[in-house]
């Protein structure tokens, strides 16, 4: 889509005033006149001049007695928009998660306006068709572009001088000749809409009652919170898909969120299996034109079921009537730079404002959401065994203080001994380490000196497909050097620890027959190669899968019925409040890979702490310990969801500068009895992109209003200048 927008010079006095919200970094509304003739209503979308340009902005609110001081000085609206106004719940959300999260509002209706200024009518696409006779010039480049029109079809101009391999010039050349003529393309019909009766699954009679509560659900048609609690393999996504099915019946749209769009083929698959279409999609992955098409499809109500990023929450849906949010637990729903939003928790938000139903769906529940389907807020779908009556996986420590993997090795001789046996079976191993490239680290033997980024407080990871050294922090990176860069010694550069890569060599080593291949989202160069290479895994063509945590995210392998994790305790020691969380949910889930189309699932845990409350609980599959340890942790310290956080990032150019503001604004906080503020500290990342980083962190009770307190907390004390920086992060999940 494309609009110019028309620049209006009314000199016409006029009676009527609105107040715009711009979708730039401002939290406060702006007036202006309503020219003559034009009918505005709040979330009108409108072009506005601003400075020394015009922009696009939301009508806001009508605004009948502006200060008559700025009757004179303020500018008339300058165009109103052909697209449907944002309506009065998303304009409702805009203003909560701003005020919640502390972020400007603009920022926020930002989100809702994803399409900038290509908000408007479709752009006419250019279509040649061949209607007269050869040029007498007949150049080899208009021979291959003629002989791809000859058929007498309208092509597009771009699409047909790609395919003859010509530059546009070259079809305009023929234009002028008359040998092409050049026609508007016709706009392509909207995707037939799902079709609720297509492939209707036979349930498991467990199934089935879960199937009864979603479609109740959705057919009630409130706010309603439910959790769809089921193991890994038990048919969740089949279970949510009828209440899909319900609110596609109903006429109203379906919003299903997932925390890795870009890698969701195979659920894409089992979405046009079951309603016969593929939904329409939203992520940052799409090509402008699909991105523009999709937009206007779901604002136009043509889009009845939209998978989407946590991104695809804000779009000014027609008419929304289901939010499922699968994988609930998952980290990545978290918005961690600009506004910083939990894509969950917001959805609960807008789902309560538009009186809808949402569906949370996991194996392994977040904390909050598990306390709060404890306490009755949300209602419990259960969904306690595999489909088709699968077993779970059986999960075994392997006790790396007892049985260590040879000098230099990182796979153990039980784990490798297992591996082989799966292979001999002619079934699949997962081999399962959550470390990019090839190894975390790498220093000179002759020296000792590490190689460091330049303007991060981080260690170069050696990653030898790219021949690079990389900071994972900012993206700096630089070729593995031939020698020390400190002390000149030759080959005296060693890699220490293990990362993806390096397991991959040590695989090759151990089953130089075995087919391997290695999945991390560093080595994706496209959404279509990383689906192809899922595809590749799920025909059986690979023995030994070694990935990161991208491989625990709701695939379906059919023979792979081993999992090895060569570190368990990776994400136990490090200082997050969440670690023991993250820990399990992680490894519940990439082991839960195993085992789910036939024969039994094993997992094997190689630890140095198999008497870790976690790694116990994983072994005797006891949930519920897991749970009650956890929760009755979090219920004892008031951490989430007994109490509440708040982060504070200060950062700037030197460390002093950084220090210096953060103990300013530290000593500035308002005494309250309900609010502890703790630091500042040095951030664990002390400096990310050369920015030195000072961390305040705020804890409260849970009926505390943690924003509103910092808010005039904020207001009130010192102002950043210069090249400081104050980051406000509500409801933290990253502590780095």
């Amino acid at each position: 889509m494309d609009h110019t927008i028309r620049q209006t010079t009314s000199a016409a006095s006029s009676t009527a005033f609105v107040d715009v919200l711009v979708p730039v970094a401002l939290d406060q509304t702006y007036s202006y006149r309503v020219p003559r003739g034009m009918a505005l209503a709040p979330g009108d979308v409108v072009a506005v001049p601003l400075g020394p340009r015009e922009v696009l902005a939301v009508v806001w609110a009508d605004n009948a007695t502006p200060d008559p001081r700025l009757h004179n000085r303020l500018k008339d609206v300058g165009e109103k928009l052909d697209v449907p106004p944002l309506k009065r719940e998303l304009r409702a959300l805009v203003d909560w998660v701003a005020g919640y999260t502390l972020s400007p509002r603009g920022m926020v209706l930002r989100m809702c306006l994803k399409m900038g200024e290509q908000l408007g009518p479709e752009r006419t696409r250019i279509g040649v068709r061949l209607v007269g006779e050869p040029p007498k010039r007949l150049t080899p480049a208009r021979r291959r572009l003629i002989e791809v029109l000859s058929d007498r079809l309208l092509h597009n101009k771009s699409e047909a001088a790609k395919e003859a391999g010509v530059s546009t010039s070259v079809v305009d050349g023929l234009v002028d000749e008359g040998t092409l003529t050049i026609e508007p393309m016709p706009r392509p019909p909207p995707p037939p809409p799902p079709d609720p009766s297509h492939a209707q699954p036979e349930f498991s009679r467990q199934q089935r009652a879960a199937v009864d509560a979603m479609r109740a659900l959705a057919a009630n048609g409130s706010f309603h919170v439910a959790l769809l609690d089921g193991v890994t393999g038990s048919g969740k996504t089949e279970v949510y898909f009828e209440a899909v099915a319900e609110t596609v019946r109903r006429g109203k749209q379906s919003l299903i969120l997932m925390p890795e769009i870009a890698l969701t083929g195979q659920f894409l698959d089992r979405f046009t299996r079951r309603f016969g279409v593929r939904p329409i999609e939203w992520h940052s992955e799409l090509t402008q034109r699909t991105r523009a098409r999709n937009f206007a499809a779901i604002t136009g109500g043509e889009a009845p079921v939209v998978v989407g990023a946590r991104s695809a929450l804000f779009l000014p849906y027609a008419d929304l009537g289901l939010i499922v949010i699968d994988e609930e637990h998952d980290q990545a729903y978290k918005q961690e730079d600009g506004t910083h939003y939990h894509a969950r928790d917001m959805a609960v938000v807008r789902a309560h404002i538009a009186k809808i139903p949402i569906v949370l769906a996991s194996a392994t529940p977040s904390v909050e959401t598990e306390v709060n389907a404890r306490k009755g807020r949300y209602q419990r779908v259960l969904l306690p065994s595999r489909f088709g009556g699968q077993h779970m996986p059986h999960i075994q420590a392997i006790d790396l203080k007892r049985v260590p993997p040879p000098r230099g090795r990182f796979i153990s001789p039980e784990l490798a001994e297992q591996v082989g046996f799966a292979i001999e079976r002619r079934e699949q191993a997962l081999l399962f380490l959550n470390r990019r490239g090839y190894a975390p680290l790498t220093l000179c033997r002759a020296c000792g000196h590490r190689f460091a980024c330049t303007i991060c407080d981080a260690w170069l990871v050696d990653h030898r497909f790219r021949q690079r050294l990389v900071c994972h922090h900012c993206g700096f990176s630089m070729a593995r050097p031939p020698v020390c860069p400190n002390c000149a010694a030759q080959e005296s550069l060693v890699a220490v620890g293990p990362g993806v890569e390096r397991l991959q060599e040590e695989a090759a080593h151990l089953f130089p027959q075995a087919r391997s291949m290695v999945l991390s989202s560093d080595l994706i160069t496209s959404i279509e190669t990383m689906r192809a290479e899922l595809n590749e895994i799920a025909a059986g063509r690979v023995d030994i899968i070694i990935g990161t945590q991208l491989v625990a995210k709701g695939h379906h392998f059919p023979r792979l019925n081993l999992v090895g994790v060569v570190d368990a305790d990776l994400g136990l020691n490090n200082g997050d409040p969440r670690a023991a969380e993250r820990t399990w949910q992680l490894l519940n889930q990439v082991v839960g890979r195993a085992g789910r189309d036939q024969g039994r699932g094993v997992g094997f845990l190689q630890t140095h702490q198999p008497e870790h409350p976690v790694i116990k609980a994983l072994v005797a599959c006891d949930r519920e310990a897991f749970y009650a340890s956890e929760i009755e942790a979090r219920e004892r310290t008031l951490y989430p969801p007994f109490g509440r956080l708040a982060s504070l990032i200060i950062s700037a150019g030197d460390r002093p500068t950084a220090e210096g503001f953060a103990r300013r604004l530290a000593s500035s906080a308002p005494r309250d009895e309900h609010v502890q503020v703790l630091g500042p500290a040095e951030a664990p990342l002390a400096v990310i992109k050369g920015r030195y980083r000072f961390r305040l962190l705020l804890k409260s009770a849970r009926g505390f209003d943690l924003s509103a307190y910092l808010r005039d907390w904020l207001a009130a004390g010192p102002k950043t200048k210069g090249n400081l920086k104050l980051e406000v992060d509500v409801d933290p999940q990253s502590f780095l």
